[in-house]
């Protein structure tokens, strides 16, 4: 009768073991897919951050790329408005007449 029932309380103890452990796994994993999670939730928002930065500094030369095209057209448009309709050639003076070349650009 002892022995029976010292059986039952060592297979209660066993079961109750079995149990622990089975749930320290449960709860292991738990852990180890939240700490995955949380590191690529961070991952994620430093890749977000990354591509932000990137885009900031391609817009920024773009920007400045962009300006400088515009003042380069100014003062190119400032350069051939100077120059329009300037009468540009060579004249000589042979004997009694004024013999004139000359060239008119338009551009």
């Amino acid at each position: 009768m002892v022995r029976r029932t010292l059986l039952h309380a060592a297979l209660r103890a066993w079961v109750i073991q079995c149990w622990w452990r089975s749930m320290q796994a449960k709860m292991l994993e738990q852990r180890r897919r939240l700490a995955l999670r949380l590191y690529t939730c961070q991952e994620w928002a430093v890749v977000k951050v990354q591509a932000q930065v990137r885009m900031w500094q391609a817009r920024r030369r773009f920007l400045q790329a962009r300006q400088a095209a515009c003042i380069i057209q100014s003062h190119w448009r400032w350069h051939a408005s100077q120059t329009r309709g300037l009468i540009r050639g060579h004249y000589e003076v042979r004997a009694s007449r004024l013999e004139l070349d000359i060239e008119i650009l338009m551009t």
